[in-house]
């Protein structure tokens, strides 16, 4: 996982003085590291936590538009996980995940803080059946709800809603639904 974060941190590190700062804007893309974690809610399986880590690449796909304070721009990202961790009463999971299908709403603001709303969707491959019973391949699916503050980095602080189920390839399909705190840094660039 070290070498992980610190192989993240190169890329991005090189790729930084490369991009002039902006904002999110039609045409231009997202860049980010972020990791996140958080603990089992009602629902699903009790009694369990998870840690994440992920690279992201984003691509704003519109002009701000959309009435009043709801108007915004659109954005399809894409994120690697390569460590997603599953903390369970019965052992520790490990796993990587790859979310195909990042949804994202950047409400369009004046100032610095561009908040989202986002809805995400991919796999979790892990070490050991999550949750313990069911099956090493699973679905995930969240919902979040955030903000970018932007400055020499865009740092990104979220609320993040996950259900964790195999989707009915296993017998049982009891699931995770977890509450986490997501924080990233990263940087928007536009078209040159």
């Amino acid at each position: 996982m070290t070498r992980t974060l610190w192989i993240a941190v190169c890329v991005l590190g090189i790729l930084t003085p490369l991009m002039a700062q902006q904002r999110p804007e039609e045409g231009g893309h997202e860049v980010q590291v972020w990791t996140g974690g958080g603990h089992s809610v009602a629902g699903g399986t009790s009694n369990t936590g998870v840690w994440n880590l992920g690279v992201r690449y984003g691509w704003v796909l519109t002009s701000p538009h959309g009435p009043g304070f709801l108007k915004g721009r659109f954005e399809y990202a894409v994120d690697a996980v390569p460590a997603f961790v599953v903390f369970q009463p019965q052992n520790v999971a490990y796993g990587a995940g790859l979310n195909p299908l990042g949804l994202k709403w950047i409400f369009a603001t004046r100032g610095n803080v561009q908040p989202y709303l986002e809805l995400n969707g991919g796999t979790l491959f892990t070490s050991h059946e999550v949750p313990t019973g069911t099956s090493s391949v699973n679905f995930t699916s969240s919902a979040a709800l955030g903000a970018h503050f932007l400055g020499k980095h865009a740092w990104t602080v979220e609320v993040r809603y996950m259900h964790i189920s195999n989707a009915g390839l296993a017998t049982p399909n009891s699931g995770i639904n977890t509450v986490q705190v997501r924080v990233g840094v990263g940087k928007f660039f536009g078209r040159k």
